[in-house]
């Protein structure tokens, strides 16, 4: 049987290395920005001839993480010959699928729009990027005459154009006429450089934005912005951080009008200050610029127009009017370019809300999303400094921003993504997370989409869970003692300030003594009503306050037990306490339910696995009190139900998913049996 497998050239190797580079550092180009291409030759497996190829970072890629599969491997020669078949700007649409005709070899990545700049350009290799410093010249007023000033004729200037493949056969053209330039600064956009090795093409890019970094430093003005306003001045970091955390969960809601969103907060340096400076708002109404830019910031942030120590009633009443004028700002801005053919209106919330002496709230579909919007914004406000040093800030035309924003090539992007998992855009905060079901359950809702924030006495098992889920866009570890009102508060603030709210409370946090009547002291009966009764009660208050303001609905869980109706021995203190618990769930799904809270509870019973209360010595008690050794108590628990099967962490940690993922949307104030069958625990 034939190979048909090609030696890929150390050229491509060289492409992925230059990448990782450039995607290292956020001012050459910011996440999923960007791209970079090599082109060698090669030897054809189907006709055993050497052809020229070119691979690009394909549709969605990240330069940073980029590999071999997130390339877009092409024949030059029918990527070039599409010129033959070119029928002008206003078709150029079209030629994204013509891309599909030229792919070279199997699997790889869907070309992106900026396959023909790097095609058509008769250079080995060919680097497009987003670099503050080069957008700053890019929207600058006079940025023509800027380029010609710092670069001379090394560096050529090309104005506005959708990227696309009129703006490759532009690019080319200047590459042809000017063989000595190096790159050229693309109106509105970015750079594109280019060499003849992975060396000189990345040496050319760097020359450009640290030459535009230079000249900006040397002749910008020194507060391009104006200067700082005392009523603007940033708050101490504690007070930041208290009305952030107060703010939060209402920007939420008001960001998720249209659908759920998460949120992520910034109050660095770079946001701070140029939220003191006295024209911060009038420069960023302008909006963002670059494509890269505004696809996930929006048009332009929604701004808090109060001085920094406002009361925070009085901050959130002018969100809320600032909410209503932004929304109708967006919608007449969607009707006044909007064409019988456009996509529907993707929604009218803001992505960035900007709030200051506090800092920056961003928000996304995801937590990931929400952060790089955010580190987005971040490039914008660089780019903003950049070009009123030494210019004025002039973005692309509102018209330009909108054929952008709902081109029908980046809806069909949007289309083909992955279908989003069941809890998305939630926020779970699991008490007891560390270990047993509290972990598993934790693992389940994230595995599910959730974003988690698991909360243990034990700060290091919480901690170690949280890392094991994913990344600090996926779980966050706290610690938590959820008999302490201040402790509960605490850990309901770190979710917030994580991920702008919380959605799911998971009241599993609990411990058990085995004792008589006679035996039981009146603190092991007040240490189980604390933790397990009243830490529920803390941490359901705690929550709900948040869910109210988010006005977002919300769930919680009581993670009970089969002793909350099962009357066993010496279990006074361990079973009145589940009882509670379990009165808790009712009474709690009448109150809330008009607030689109749902509240249940899944009673467990034999979950020895994994567990820290089997463990610490209720294992053994309850062994004692049955006559069997510790190490079967799992076997005899499952021998004595109906179903003769033990009963798991993850059993439980299902029963929560059931709950939560959608099927019972309409169940509150139920309690199910996880217990493998008990029948004297059957509910009546």
């Amino acid at each position: 049987m034939p190979d048909f497998s090609y030696d890929v050239p150390v050229a491509v190797q060289d492409l992925l290395d230059r990448s990782h580079r450039h995607g290292a550092d956020p001012t050459i180009t910011n996440y999923a920005g960007g791209n970079a291409s090599a082109k060698a030759n090669v030897v054809d497996p189907a006709s055993g001839e050497n052809i020229d190829v070119m691979w690009v970072k394909g549709s969605g890629g990240d330069l940073g993480t980029l590999k071999f599969a997130g390339l877009a491997a092409l024949r030059l020669d029918a990527m070039r010959a599409l010129k033959n078949v070119y029928r002008g700007p206003e078709f150029e649409d079209e030629m994204v699928a013509s891309f599909d005709y030229c792919l070279f070899g199997k699997g790889g990545a869907a070309p992106s729009i900026d396959t023909a700049m790097h095609g058509l350009v008769n250079c080995h290799h060919v680097d497009h990027l987003h670099p503050d410093s080069g957008i700053a010249l890019a929207t600058a007023a006079d940025g023509e005459a800027l380029t010609r000033t710092i670069f001379g004729d090394s560096v050529a200037w090309t104005p506005w154009r959708r990227p696309g493949f009129q703006l490759g056969l532009d690019i080319a053209a200047i590459r042809d006429a000017n063989p000595e330039s190096i790159g050229v600064i693309l109106g509105g956009h970015g750079i594109t450089a280019w060499g003849e090795t992975s060396e000189e093409c990345e040496k050319n890019a760097l020359f450009i934005i640290r030459t535009a970094e230079a000249y900006i430093a040397e002749h910008g003005r020194p507060e391009p912005l104006g200067p700082k306003v005392a009523s603007f001045t940033r708050l101490s970091d504690d007070e930041r951080r208290t009305t952030a955390t107060a703010l939060f969960p209402t920007l939420r809601g008001m960001a998720s009008m249209d659908r759920p969103q998460v949120g992520h907060f910034f109050d660095t340096d770079t946001v701070l200050s140029f939220l003191e400076s006295e024209r911060h708002a009038e420069v960023a109404s302008r909006g963002s610029s670059c494509p890269d830019h505004f696809l996930r910031t929006k048009v332009r942030p929604m701004i808090l127009d109060l001085a920094s120590n406002t009361p925070v009633d009085e901050m959130i009443a002018r969100l809320g009017e600032l909410h209503v004028e932004y929304r109708a700002a967006y919608s007449a801005y969607y009707e006044t370019f909007a064409t019988p053919e456009s996509p529907a209106m993707r929604g009218a919330d803001p992505a960035i809300v900007l709030v200051p002496g506090v800092g920056m709230f961003s928000f996304g579909k995801d937590a990931q999303t929400a952060r790089v919007a955010g580190e987005f914004f971040i490039n914008a406000i660089n780019v903003m400094n950049g070009a009123e040093a030494i210019s004025t800030y002039a973005p692309i035309e509102e018209s330009e921003k909108f054929r952008i924003e709902y081109w029908q090539l980046e809806e069909e992007k949007l289309r083909r993504m992955p279908r989003g998992k069941p809890l998305a855009s939630r926020v779970a905060l699991v008490t007891g997370g560390g270990s047993g079901i509290g972990a598993a359950t934790a693992r389940r809702l994230a595995a599910e989409g959730a974003h988690v924030v698991v909360a243990d006495l034990d700060a290091e098992s919480a901690t170690a869970t949280a890392a094991e889920l994913g990344s600090l866009d996926v779980a966050r570890g706290v610690a938590i003692d959820v008999s302490s009102k201040d402790a509960v508060q605490a850990a309901v603030d770190e979710t917030v300030l994580a991920f702008g709210g919380v959605d799911i409370l998971i009241n599993n946090a609990g411990l058990s003594i085995s004792k008589s009547l006679l035996e039981t002291t009146e603190r092991d009966w007040d240490l189980q009503h604390d933790v397990m009764a009243k830490g529920s009660f803390l941490a359901a208050q705690s929550a709900v306050k948040v869910m109210k303001e988010q006005q977002m609905g919300g769930d919680i869980v009581y993670i009970v037990s089969k002793n909350a109706v099962f009357a066993g021995p010496n279990n006074v203190a361990y079973g009145s306490a589940k009882a509670d618990q379990a009165h808790q769930v009712r009474l709690l799904a009448a109150e809330l339910g008009e607030l689109g809270i749902r509240v249940n509870g899944v009673n467990p019973d034999g979950v020895v696995r994994g567990s820290k209360i089997f463990a610490g010595g209720w294992g053994a008690q309850r062994a004692a009190v049955y006559g069997v050794k510790e190490e079967d108590l799992g076997a005899y628990y499952a021998g004595r139900t109906l179903l003769k099967r033990e009963v798991l962490p993850e059993s439980i940690a299902s029963a929560v998913f059931a709950l939560l993922g959608g099927d019972l949307a309409l169940t509150t104030g139920a309690h199910i049996p996880v217990d493998s069958g008990v029948a004297a625990a059957f509910l009546r």
